[in-house]
């Protein structure tokens, strides 16, 4: 009997346990930095993008590209490749990067080949279903000058439950002409990770 009163009492603390965590939820400032796994996050995104893009901006191929053709560089933002050992989502981080570079002013931007093909169909259509005045032309589009490039990859060291994450992160510059490579930057991140004991 004190064998199966035992068993029931260790059963109602195990499910009054279980009922009683609870998930808390708590508004933070979107640039608050948070680590929570040690992996890729949003700070990392907008950290490299804000140092590479200021990087990109002091650079001289701006100033020499403006004083040969009398226009800002237009620039597409190309592949950005995740071979790192994590999921990124690289279109989060290539974002950051053409916001940055837009609201910097010392270039102009043109839409990416997935939106290009979005808004190459709504031409089209326009051209059948919309009133002559309103059609916008077919083969109209400006030309990107330069494409930039990139990839995300890591390196990573780990013994027991410690860990150093090295994150490498590479973006060129390149003439769509001429494939002249006119920028390289690098941008490094190294976190320690020490996970902790669950405790019970």
């Amino acid at each position: 009997m004190k064998r199966y009163q035992l068993l029931m009492a260790l059963a109602l603390v195990s499910a009054v346990g279980l009922t009683g965590c609870k998930t808390k939820v708590e508004r933070v400032g979107a640039d608050e930095q948070i680590d929570l796994s040690g992996r890729w996050n949003d700070t990392d995104s907008q950290l490299v993008s804000q140092e590479m893009v200021a990087d990109i901006a002091s650079r001289p191929w701006i100033e020499e590209y403006t004083a040969k053709n009398g226009k800002k560089p237009v620039v597409v933002v190309g592949t950005v490749r995740n071979k790192s050992s994590e999921h990124i989502e690289t279109e989060t981080f290539t974002k950051d990067l053409e916001r940055e570079l837009i609201n910097n002013g010392r270039v102009t931007f043109v839409a990416n080949s997935v939106e290009r093909g979005e808004l190459r169909q709504e031409r089209k259509e326009q051209q059948t279903w919309s009133t002559e005045e309103t059609q916008k032309r077919l083969a109209a589009e400006t030309g990107a000058d330069f494409m930039l490039q990139g990839s995300i990859k890591t390196i990573i060291d780990q013994e027991g439950k410690e860990s150093v994450k090295f994150y490498q992160i590479d973006l060129e510059m390149v003439n769509l002409e001429s494939n002249e490579k006119v920028w390289m930057g690098s941008k490094k991140i190294k976190k320690y990770v020490k996970k902790r004991s669950r405790k019970w």
